[in-house]
């Protein structure tokens, strides 16, 4: 029996790029904001670029906030892709205070604009760069995710001037390394999980991130 993936379409960004990644992955994917299409997938996918208040706005005006929140309450997987994973947390301070979701207890801050070293970084962070496990995520929780399996270490494409922090260090997933700070680059809490980067647009890595999420 195939899996039902569903990518929300609300409206903001790269929806089409993630259908397409998906196809190459192996599965046929439902854009929709139809609510009853979003409850009854086997996994739903949040994908988004740009300012997160627009993003937060969009969902809210379509009521799919709540819709989100039901789905996440039936314990099957859900995935948060760029603005989709900063959504999950419970506010960003990019252009102002938003009000996120609060699936996951969190902030959403800019990224740091100096190195260790204290020289200047460019921000937005427009790079590829190699994802690890955070330091507080076991071997045996790192292997549960789609993160494990690739390439050792694999590579994604990032474009971004914000990234979130957890209150709690353990959902922190996995980080990339920017001028000697860790960005977080994945996020996790039970059946949630958010990346940073765009598997879409992240080649024989990201595709098979979302080969193995698709399977999960």
């Amino acid at each position: 029996m195939s899996t039902s993936v569903v990518v929300v379409d609300y409206g903001i960004g790269n929806v089409f790029s993630v259908c397409n990644a998906l196809k190459q992955a192996g599965c046929e994917p439902n854009l929709t904001r139809a609510a009853s299409d979003i409850l009854s997938a086997d996994k739903v996918i949040l994908p988004g670029v740009g300012a997160f208040g627009r993003a937060i706005g969009a969902l809210r005006d379509l009521g799919l906030d709540e819709t989100l929140r039901r789905f996440v309450d039936t314990g099957r997987p859900f995935l948060g892709i760029c603005i989709g994973m900063q959504l999950l947390m419970d506010r960003s301070t990019e252009f102002g205070e938003h009000t996120g979701l609060g699936f996951i207890p969190g902030i959403v801050d800019r990224i740091p604009g100096t190195a260790k070293d204290g020289a200047p970084l460019r921000v937005p962070h427009i790079s590829w760069g190699e994802v690890s496990p955070a330091a507080e995520v076991s071997p045996e929780a790192w292997n549960a995710t789609p993160l494990a399996n690739g390439a050792d270490p694999d590579c994604f494409y990032f474009v971004h001037s914000y990234h979130c922090t957890p209150s709690d260090p353990a959902h922190r997933l996995a980080v990339v390394d920017y001028g000697g700070n860790p960005i977080t680059a994945a996020v996790r809490r039970d059946n949630l999980m958010g990346v940073q980067f765009h598997p879409e647009r992240s080649g024989p890595a990201g595709l098979g991130f979302l080969e193995r999420f698709i399977n999960l």
